[in-house]
């Protein structure tokens, strides 16, 4: 059954693409969680984003393995307890840093494999790192889809995109789960860092200049996620501090206010 339209809360799609913008040599990958709403038509309602750690890190693919799966079911179960909804996960996400939104035919197969499980499943491409030639001005776009066999019955499948219409749904502030999404960025970009370094010091005795090369990789990297991902954590934060201290106070002013109006009025105000 194809989905006739996604809403993507605001705080989801931030994660997607802060997650997206990360690297601009490799693709990153993660889980969409959310719920569908089937009538006449299937809208598909997402609230959150998982990232994900890349076992394997291509410029052109990335894959989800089973391992994964199974750790991004168990978080939206617990978004599910914490939040009273029922959320399952119903799509995923990548990211094409310095090439076309449009996915490829690897793409498509990947998605016509989860939508043999799950018929609603659908797929996000973010297309990050791209620059205009004349105006030299960044920007990135993002697409929905979903995959369509376009061959005749008995024949080798061959996919083509089939567009979804995608609304970027306003949210009033970051929810918990994708501040944590954000949070949990940090340790999942330095655990595929320090893998990688794992492996070479296992070999260091051999090739000691490209271990300490690594090495110098590596805190290269971590210098990097301070600006690339702690730093825009801390001003989200002090965003949403910011507009909660502003919605307190207006609070006490309508309390106050409301309890001026009570005692002109000759009602007890209750302490």
């Amino acid at each position: 059954m194809c989905v006739s339209n996604v809403r993507l809360a605001a705080d989801a799609y931030l994660v997607c693409l802060h997650h997206a913008l990360t690297t601009e040599k490799e693709e990153v990958l993660g889980l969409l969680v959310g719920e569908f709403s089937e009538g006449t038509e299937v809208v598909c309602d997402i609230h959150s984003a998982v990232t994900l750690r890349r076992s394997d890190k291509r410029k052109d693919r990335v894959e989800i393995s089973p391992e994964m799966l199974i750790e991004a079911q168990q978080r939206a179960e617990q978004m599910s307890a914490s939040s009273g909804q029922e959320l399952h996960i119903v799509g995923w996400y990548h990211s094409h840093p310095h090439i076309t939104v449009w996915p490829s035919d690897i793409d498509l197969q990947t998605q016509a494999g989860y939508q043999q499980m799950d018929s609603r499943f659908i797929g996000l491409i973010f297309s990050v790192y791209n620059e205009d030639k004349k105006t030299k001005v960044g920007s990135h776009q993002v697409t929905c889809f979903q995959a369509t066999n376009q061959s005749p019955e008995g024949e080798a499948p061959q996919y083509v995109r089939l567009a979804v219409p995608l609304e970027i749904r306003l949210t009033p502030s970051l929810a918990i789960n994708n501040q944590q999404a954000l949070e949990n960025l940090c340790s999942t970009l330095y655990d595929e860092q320090s893998e990688v370094l794992q492996l070479s010091r296992q070999r260091a005795n051999q090739y000691p200049l490209a271990h300490l090369h690594n090495s110098a990789v590596m805190v290269r990297s971590v210098c990097g996620l301070s600006s690339l991902v702690s730093g825009p954590l801390v001003s989200t934060v002090e965003e949403r501090l910011h507009h909660i201290q502003g919605t307190t106070q207006q609070l006490k002013q309508e309390s106050k206010y409301l309890r001026n109006l009570l005692q002109e009025n000759k009602i007890d105000v209750p302490t």
